[in-house]
């Protein structure tokens, strides 16, 4: 056992703990008989124990089962039990507890492994006077709180009918406070207000604060006031509870109610026509897209017997949300829409000569290709190769056709495409199947003759998962792509007024059979007076717009870009030369920032300096007969 210490018992409760005010008395009330001197202690963590009341308590067996041996050996078997004012329990002090409790009877030990359960039965108050033991056991001496009659019972009474009618209001909102009201009313009076406000603050589910303070309340009818707006709180939560309860369950019902009403619904709607729900809204957006456009009939049929079926399907399938898709396709592409060519000859020169320098030959043959089709009313059904060295213009030249002709333009590389569904689409049946290459272009162009630029087709490939380049046989073959077929939208295209232009850098990996269906213009490369006129309109803007430059801070004379041609860039086209003057640009840009300079003027015998060790050195004419 602890040593023994005595603590003040200074109270932390309500000032009439020691005072009772009118009907009350102000004497110590002694010590009855049959009450002990000392009582052992057992804490209470969550809330405090009420007399009247009888409880099962839980406690640990190695903490208190010394505690407890003492008051079943002992002649009376009470025991106080004081709420602690923190949750743990391991190293409790005399300090941590409340110094109001409830005396108690033990009736009834169980003992398991680990734990001890005790039934408790409440007697009444009682206050530490004096700690006997610091440490467990606890020990106190109490001063004990009969309870003392009211005697203005007319002043009391409304109070008990209040608490009384709170009560029963509380009963029908919780099924649980009927089963503790019978056993009240077994061992107590409601007519007897201690017991009654006891009972009815046991009820709530207020914290342990405001639950300790009825406790220390000795004065009845200030225990009855705080009880009140305690049961009041409590009420107003089991109004909300059920208030809550009845919205999820009207919410529940509404919910049935509207699934009813819809199937009645769709039945109406069937037999009079009447819309709209959510499915059929996107039913009339799909015909009214559809009425914008030129189907074919094989089409149309295929497209409303999709209708029909989305008609019947729930919106909530998997199978609803695929012909959704698949309607979504086949109403977003351009069925019988084109733009008009403008087939000007005069405006494809001015076109071709703004965005390329020299070329002569490409361009001439490009004006040749536009004036046949001028003579003809169309330029369908051919198909341009434009075969030369990385870095000529072979993708730009494809733009600026579109452009001078006035139509959209597409361009997507088949270089490394191995599946032959890149083309033509994944069939419907796979889980994100898409369409091809040639009917996302069309969905994107939002015309039926634009230009579409296949890139690096010599550099297609196959695989076991299928030949692109015999698929593009019938893309590209103008007797077969009038009806083009793709896998997913499993209905027929008509592609035969699209302008097809391919680029390569060498005819030996196109396949023969796709070769010959093309008609072929060969781009050899630029000249060094070419490529100045280039890098001076074209590519020091660009890199000097890229890096934030302008054109007074970092200028490049003709020697300048001349060097550059001559000595770092022989290529066939200008990649290179872009490459460098990029370089020399970054270079600039960040000695502009450390040297604190307005201009970085570069000069041909300092090139090197920027780009490094010339690549190439010019050749030196010898007079004389060569072998």
């Amino acid at each position: 056992m602890s040593d023994k210490i005595i603590f003040d018992s200074n109270d932390e409760e309500s000032s009439d703990n020691e005072t009772e005010s009118k009907g009350g008395s102000t004497e110590i009330i002694k010590v009855e008989d049959n009450f002990p001197e000392s009582l052992h202690i057992l804490p209470l963590t969550n809330r405090p124990f009420f007399p009247h009341q009888i409880i099962p308590l839980i406690i640990e067996k190695d903490l208190w089962e010394n505690t407890v041996k003492a008051i079943t050996n002992s002649s009376h078997n009470m025991l106080g039990l004081l709420l602690v004012k923190k949750d743990n329990i391991d190293n409790l002090k005399p300090n941590n507890f409340y110094k109001v409790g409830t005396v108690c009877r033990l009736h009834r030990i169980v003992q398991t492994d680990d734990k001890l359960q005790v039934v408790i039965e409440g007697l009444q108050r009682f206050r530490v006077t004096k700690w006997r033991t610091s440490g467990r056991p606890f020990i106190v001496r109490p001063k004990y709180y009969p309870e003392i009659p009211h005697d203005d019972v007319e002043e009391i009474k409304p109070y008990v009918l209040a608490v009384i009618n709170t009560i029963k209001e509380l009963l029908p909102l919780n099924p649980l406070y009927n089963e503790e009201l019978k056993i009240f009313l077994q061992r107590s009076s409601p007519e007897e207000p201690s017991p009654l406000a006891d009972f009815a603050a046991s009820l709530t589910t207020a914290n342990k604060s405001e639950l300790q303070s009825i406790l220390g309340s000795m004065n009845i009818l200030k225990r009855l006031e705080k009880v009140l707006i305690l049961l009041n709180k409590e009420l107003q939560q089991a109004q909300a509870q059920v208030e809550i309860r009845r919205q999820v369950e009207e919410k529940m019902e509404k919910n049935q109610r509207e699934f009813f009403l819809r199937e009645q619904l769709k039945v109406i709607q069937k037999e009079l026509g009447i819309e709209k729900d959510d499915r059929t809204a996107e039913i009339d957006k799909f015909r009214t897209r559809l009425k914008k456009l030129t189907v074919p009939k094989s089409a149309q049929k295929s497209i409303d017997e999709e209708l029909e079926k989305m008609s019947m399907l729930e919106m909530g399938s998997p199978e609803y949300a695929v012909t959704r898709n698949y309607l979504d396709w086949l109403t977003l592409l351009p069925w019988g829409k084109f733009s008009k060519d403008k087939l000007s000859i005069s405006r494809a020169r001015k076109v071709l000569a703004r965005d390329h320098e020299g070329l002569e030959d490409v361009k001439n043959r490009i004006i040749e290709f536009l004036a046949v089709g001028k003579l003809k009313g169309s330029i369908n059904g051919t198909i341009l190769l434009l075969v030369g060295p990385p870095g000529v213009g072979k993708t730009s030249i494809g733009r600026s056709v579109a452009e001078a002709i006035g139509r959209s333009f597409f361009r997507f590389s088949v270089g490394g495409i191995h599946d032959d569904a890149e083309i033509k689409g994944h069939r419907r049946t796979y889980i994100g199947a898409m369409p091809g290459k040639f009917i996302q272009a069309m969905k994107d162009v939002k015309y039926a003759n634009p230009v579409i630029m296949l890139d690096e087709i010599d550099k297609i490939s196959s695989s076991y998962r299928g030949d692109p380049a015999s698929a593009l046989l019938e893309v590209l073959d103008p007797e077969q792509n009038v009806d083009f077929l793709d896998h997913y939208l499993d209905v027929r295209f008509d592609l035969s007024k699209v302008l097809f232009i391919c680029t390569a850098n060498q005819t030996d990996t196109i396949p023969t059979p796709l070769l010959d269906r093309m008609e072929m213009i060969k781009l050899s490369g630029y000249l060094a007076s070419e490529k100045l006129q280039i890098a001076k309109k074209h590519l020091v803007k660009r890199q000097l717009n890229r890096t934030g430059l302008k054109i007074k801070q970092l200028p490049f004379t003709d020697k300048v870009l001349l060097r550059i041609i001559e000595e770092y860039a022989r290529d066939a086209g200008v990649r290179s030369l872009e490459k460098n003057i990029a370089t020399i640009a970054r270079k600039a840009a960040l000695k502009l920032l450390e040297d604190k300079k307005s201009v970085v003027k570069i000069t041909a015998d300092e090139l090197d300096k920027f780009l490094g060790k010339p690549l190439f050195e010019n050749e030196k004419s010898i007079k004389g007969i060569g072998v």
